[in-house]
């Protein structure tokens, strides 16, 4: 039988916590980054510079889907959707084609990053994608997170931290259910899961820094993303990188990924996936955009925001909140850009990140408003007609809120609509377990 223990408190011992007073920044990156600070080169030559390092996924292709919209007796509201058909075209025209043969019916694209591997998809896989060379380069032997009972993001790290010899520490919010499905029981069956109460998991910060120390143990280091990425910069800079080595040999090294792997270096991964579909092959650079993503922590929308900036596309971001406040994701952006400016401004340069200023993204309620996790009645329905008219699978939480303002804009809007595919769909497992009558599907 599957064992999880339950959370408990522990002060850090002796376990050592690193801070980013070791920002250096000097030297070159073994990661394979430059300093390109006066560098002349045009946007895209520039960012494809910085974008030279380690990457999870070998290649950062993807498919691209356009998803005809036939109107049959549209009427607003939440359950229009029901009152539409769609057809999938899995090899629409692009690039200099795009515009001239595709005026002719309603539709949008879906970048199907849901097809990437068969449990690590989507937006998790984009933000681990330059997170695990860092790991590994590293010298991480265990890593530490948290998210829902069904995160998507937690199994994600199980998974990738397995398929690399590393331990994952996965801290789950409320009780272990019943039965294990979903991405709970992928998490189980690849991590070491601890479920936390809800009052506890509300101080998350605390409570992933205290669980660290106490895997880390007496001599163990402790580490940021954020630490990890500045001491990688800093190699060769003398006196910090060879302490950190000599203590890495006989100890073990932690390092903390914050929910959703909402962290600065994340956003790397979605840069690089902006820069692949900005291609003149496909989206190109001069084409407009609306690009959109639904939103859990946000992190996701944030770095197609910088990676718009940073190439000079007229790309449009907009995000459907789902897991918080417009205050809530406003303050998270902020911080996101704050931090990705501390870590990547001498790489990048202060020109390269003029207009990387918060309001990249425009955030939106979605079209039927509701406490986060939970689904109303007809969309389980809904999500079904979409899979058997274009064998593309969402859930009702979180990828059928892009898919509704997508449908929306791609019948209204002059410009292209592009919806991310966010992966996720193991969920519906977990929501058939909570929801059954609505699963009861003759």
């Amino acid at each position: 039988m599957l064992k999880c223990t339950k959370f408990q408190w522990q002060q850090p011992k002796n376990g050592m916590i690193l801070s980013s007073a070791f920002n250096l920044h000097c030297g070159s990156s073994p990661n394979g980054l430059k300093e390109t600070v006066k560098s002349n080169l045009p946007k895209k030559e520039h960012v494809s510079g910085f974008l030279k390092r380690k990457w999870a996924l070998r290649i950062p292709d993807t498919k691209i889907n356009q998803i005809m919209i036939s109107k049959d007796d549209f009427q607003q509201g939440g359950e229009y959707l029901g009152n539409l058909s769609f057809l999938n075209n899995p090899q629409p025209s692009m690039g200099d084609h795009m515009t001239k043969n595709n005026q002719q019916q309603p539709s949008f694209y879906v970048v199907r990053d849901d097809l990437l591997h068969p449990l690590v998809n989507g937006n998790k896989a984009r933000k681990l994608d330059a997170l695990l060379p860092l790991l590994e380069d590293s010298s991480v032997t265990d890593v530490v997170t948290c998210g829902g009972c069904q995160s998507a993001h937690a199994a994600a790290v199980a998974v990738s931290c397995a398929e690399r010899g590393l331990k994952s520490h996965l801290l789950l919010r409320g009780e272990q259910p019943a039965t294990l499905t979903g991405y709970n029981l992928i998490s189980t069956l690849y991590g070491n899961v601890s479920y936390v109460p809800r009052s506890l998991y509300a101080r998350r910060e605390e409570m992933l820094l205290k669980h660290a120390h106490t895997v880390a143990g007496n001599d163990g280091l402790v580490f940021s993303l954020a630490d990890l990425e500045a001491s990688l910069f800093s190699h060769g800079c003398g006196e910090h990188s060879s302490h950190v080595d000599s203590l890495t040999k006989r100890s073990k090294k932690v390092a903390i990924i914050n929910e959703g792997a909402g962290d600065a270096a994340a956003l790397l991964g979605v840069v690089r996936l902006v820069e692949y579909l900005s291609q003149d092959h496909l989206f190109g650079k001069d084409q407009q955009l609306k690009i959109i993503i639904d939103a859990g922590t946000g992190t996701t929308a944030v770095g197609v925001g910088i990676g718009a900036v940073c190439l000079g596309l007229p790309w449009e971001v907009t995000a459907v909140m789902l897991a918080d406040t417009i205050d809530g994701y406003q303050k998270k952006e902020e911080s996101l850009i704050s931090e990705f400016r501390r870590c990547f401004t001498l790489h990048l340069g202060e020109q390269m990140l003029t207009g990387l200023e918060p309001g990249l993204v425009h955030w939106v309620e979605r079209s039927s408003p509701r406490k986060f996790g939970n689904i109303l009645k007809g969309e389980v329905e809904i999500c079904r007609k979409i899979a058997q008219d274009t064998g593309i699978l969402l859930d009702p939480v979180y990828t059928l809120a892009a898919w509704e303002l997508a449908t929306q804009l791609g019948q209204e809007e002059s410009a292209e609509v592009v919806m991310l595919h966010t992966g996720g769909t193991l969920g519906m497992f977990g929501l058939a377990q909570r929801y059954k009558s609505y699963f009861e599907i003759c």
